[in-house]
């Protein structure tokens, strides 16, 4: 009987937190937010609307970057960068992914890096730039997409891009040096906790997220919530466990992956925060060296960690010229 009631107790505090859960409304946009939603616009992909960022810059230039985000967050990752990225390409674009930011985040569906490939694919050739060769920058997740978007190009795929470049800065590209944080194993116990209330939100976003940041670059309250903000726009809380198949995926394919960046003859740069605990220091950046040797590596500071584009957005921007200037 004790046991019983036990388990009855917790169903009965469950449904109330479930209800919360499903229906408690999305936060209102910051001021930055809105600005950066309202200087993109949207496309059509399978039915499905892509939020994308395009901007011209660089008088004289024709290179163009893609810029790739990672997980769980959304192309605003690359807000530090944008105007150093205008001042040195011709056009600079950003994309949130499928099921991320403010992009439509359909369900029940399956996501997989290979459609999240095809949306960057069905992007360039919406903007007119099936022809011209393009830059790729990504992040996380977003490397996943960048080398399957190279295995495509590599093997002539139809619809392929045509990659000038590809620079990748801490992904899982090797699932034998990858330590997902709990966010990533219990998604759905973390958001469930973050909709009790704002103050457990930030408690608990702050140590989930917060522990990917070095310790002197941790995200302010605001920051943390925009990050929040981009997860929970359109019910994204609700298909966090659909898309973090990608871990599977990576480990299913890393022939496929893996074997595209040892590969190829398309110029590769690394740009690495060695505190990342996703993908520690020195085991990932020795795999990466002793498999990719064709690729050049810049290690930021120590007190660096898993988004260095956020933490260090100089020196993230000073070692992707150096390398995008190098050749």
């Amino acid at each position: 009987m004790i046991g019983r009631e036990w388990w009855l107790h917790v169903a009965l505090l469950c449904v109330p937190l479930l209800a919360v859960y499903l229906h408690i409304p999305q936060p209102q946009l910051s001021p930055a937010l809105h600005t950066w939603r309202s200087s993109g616009r949207f496309f059509s992909f399978r039915g499905n609307n892509i939020f994308y960022k395009d901007s011209f810059g660089a008088v004289g230039s024709s290179d163009v970057v893609v810029l790739l985000h990672g997980f769980p967050t959304s192309g605003y990752d690359w807000h530090k960068v944008w105007e150093p990225l205008n001042q040195r390409f011709n056009r600079v674009i950003a994309l949130d992914f499928l099921g991320f930011g403010f992009s439509d985040k359909p369900r029940p569906h399956q996501y997989s890096i290979f459609e999240q490939a095809s949306a960057v694919e069905a992007l360039i050739t919406h903007l007119g730039l099936a022809d011209q060769k393009v830059n790729l920058l990504s992040h996380d997740y977003g490397d996943t997409v960048a080398l399957e978007l190279l295995y495509r190009s590599d093997h002539n795929r139809t619809g392929h891009l045509a990659i000038n470049s590809l620079c990748l800065s801490n992904g899982g590209i090797f699932p034998e040096t990858h330590y997902p944080r709990l966010m990533q194993k219990v998604s759905p116990d973390f958001l469930f906790i973050c909709f009790l209330g704002p103050l457990c939100l930030i408690v608990s976003l702050t140590s989930r997220i917060g522990d990917v940041f070095g310790p002197y670059t941790q995200p302010t309250e605001a920051e943390y919530w925009d990050m929040w903000t981009g997860v929970r726009f359109n019910d994204g809380n609700l298909v966090m466990d659909s898309i973090l198949q990608y871990i599977n995926q990576r480990l299913k394919h890393r022939d496929r992956w893996v074997g595209a960046l040892t590969s190829t003859s398309t110029p590769l740069h690394m740009i690495y925060g060695p505190l990342d605990p996703v993908n520690p220091h020195p085991q990932f950046i020795h795999l990466y060296q002793k498999l990719v040797r064709r690729s050049t590596v810049s290690i930021l500071d120590e007190h660096i960690s898993h988004y260095p584009q956020l933490e260090d957005p100089t020196g993230f921007m000073n070692a992707y010229l150096n390398f995008i200037n190098s050749f």
